[in-house]
């Protein structure tokens, strides 16, 4: 082994540093959760055990147990076992927890029974970096991505689901049954049935059957009419190619410095409820009193987008194109001008459309317009197939044209928003694995997101202004 760099004999006794804080380099990042947890006000924010029981055995501080997870998500161990395992032989965590060494299950427990506190401290690192002035642009980008659940797709049920695999089982008894029947006539056959194995399957699809009947009895008296046997929270989400069982989660990421300033998870598969409840929440996390946000056509409704005008906050989400008049060739609502003094609309061929009547649709009041001259106009063909074309109108429908004005006014927004938001998805799924969430229900998962989301702030941020900037300002 000559001409190569040699390494020490397993049996050459060696002296090393005296202390564990020896291995610890002072830029490490271990130093920041080390810092960062003591800061915390533990009881404050929810933690169990963070007050200690006068009887009963000790019990490890939840600082201790905090440490280990944000230490595990930074690095990208998650699983309680792994981390059990890594605090026994990883010198970074033993210099972390005073060489304690916690159960899997003691590990698991602490983030089962402290979901919200968990939230509470990814919450109190962004109102640090809000302290730091991260925050001056104040414009988020807005978007959901789906989460795939430890819950299977052939554990969901639906009624249609449902349904479908009970005919199924149905059509394999009777086709079980007729060869059961067909083999006690004796008919002749080349390949003639096992009696005993017929009788089997026909036992194991009426066992099926009955699980199928119990789960139906759950099904009906689910709210939502679905039920998932893995994760009960979890809900099926269409994806591009194929659909998932999991759950939506939302961010809103600021567009200076790509950090988190809020997110939630949701079992909801569409995005169009979420925007105002985002909007409102980073505002109060970064501290502002006046925010814009972005998001693509999934998050247009035009109540949310009325909640954020009424809440001053300025929204930038393009319509999505849904008309069937244009898909057929015909005029879109677009070649409509309105005419607020008037109140009134002017169609392509120059007549006017007047105010006909007010409905109620969907708890929203519309106003329907239209004109007396579409019989004999010489673009009616363009127009609609119908007697008159009619166009209706929100009694909030200027806040919609207000937008759409902004967005015109502002063409790079919506590159803006693809390049901030859609990031720290990529990267937090990539932390995760295949599998995604490792947890249960929607307690459970949003504690898992929220060390996610708070390892992915505490790597931005130690990269915008260094180990050793973010530990002066946490000490000071």
């Amino acid at each position: 082994m000559k001409r190569f760099i040699q390494g020490e004999h397993r049996g050459q006794s060696t002296l090393l540093p005296e202390s564990l804080d020896d291995y610890v380099s002072d830029t490490n990042p271990v130093r920041v959760v080390d810092v960062f947890v003591d800061e915390l006000d533990l009881a404050t924010l929810g933690f169990d055990g963070a007050i200690p029981a006068e009887t009963g055995r000790p019990a490890y501080h939840p600082a201790t147990l905090l440490k280990i997870y944000i230490y595990g998500y930074l690095n990208r161990i998650q699983s309680s076992r792994r981390l059990e395992r890594e605090a026994q032989r990883n010198v970074e965590l033993m210099w972390l927890t005073g060489r304690l060494m916690p159960d899997f299950k003691t590990i698991a427990n602490f983030r089962k029974d402290n979901s919200k506190a968990i939230r509470g401290v990814c919450r109190q690192f962004v109102l640090l970096c809000q302290q730091l002035g991260l925050f001056s642009n104040n414009l988020v980008a807005i978007d959901g991505s789906k989460f795939k659940a430890v819950n299977n797709r052939d554990r969901n049920f639906t009624s249609a689901k449902l349904k479908r695999r009970m005919e199924e089982i149905e059509a394999g008894i009777s086709r079980y049954l007729a060869a059961l029947d067909a083999a006690d006539r004796q008919i002749p056959s080349a390949a003639a049935p096992d009696t005993a194995s017929l009788e089997d399957k026909i036992v194991k699809l009426k066992a099926q059957m009955k699980e199928l009947q119990g789960i139906e009895s759950q099904l009906n008296e689910s709210p939502d009419k679905q039920v998932s046997l893995t994760d009960p929270d979890a809900r099926p989400m269409m994806t591009r190619g194929s659909g998932i069982v999991g759950y939506n989660v939302q961010t809103a990421v600021d567009t200076q410095h790509h950090l988190i300033v809020a997110h939630e998870v949701t079992n909801r598969g569409s995005d169009r409820d979420q925007l105002s409840s985002m909007a409102k929440q980073a505002r109060e996390a970064i501290g502002a009193e006046t925010l814009s946000v972005v998001a693509d056509r999934g998050y247009f409704k035009g109540e949310e987008i009325l909640a954020c005008h009424d809440a001053n906050i300025t929204t930038y989400v393009p319509k999505p194109m849904t008309s069937s008049a244009k898909a057929d060739g015909r005029f879109n609502k677009d070649a409509f001008v309105y005419d607020s003094t008037k109140n009134e609309y002017t169609c392509p061929a120059g007549e006017a459309l007047i105010w006909r009547f007010s409905s109620i649709e969907k708890g929203m009041t519309m106003h329907c317009y239209w004109s007396s001259k579409c019989q004999s106009c010489r673009l009616k063909t363009q127009c609609t197939p119908s007697t008159n074309r009619r166009v209706k109108r929100w009694e909030h429908e200027s806040v919609l044209e207000e937008m759409q004005g902004r967005l015109s006014r502002a063409p790079e927004i919506m590159k803006i928003r693809k390049r901030t938001v859609e990031h720290p998805f990529g990267t937090l799924k990539q932390w995760m694995g295949a599998t995604h969430f490792l947890t249960r229900k929607l307690n459970g998962v949003s504690a898992e997101m929220g060390l996610n989301v708070l390892a992915y702030n505490l790597k931005r941020v130690m990269k915008i202004i260094g180990t050793e900037g973010l530990l002066k300002a946490m000490a000071a």
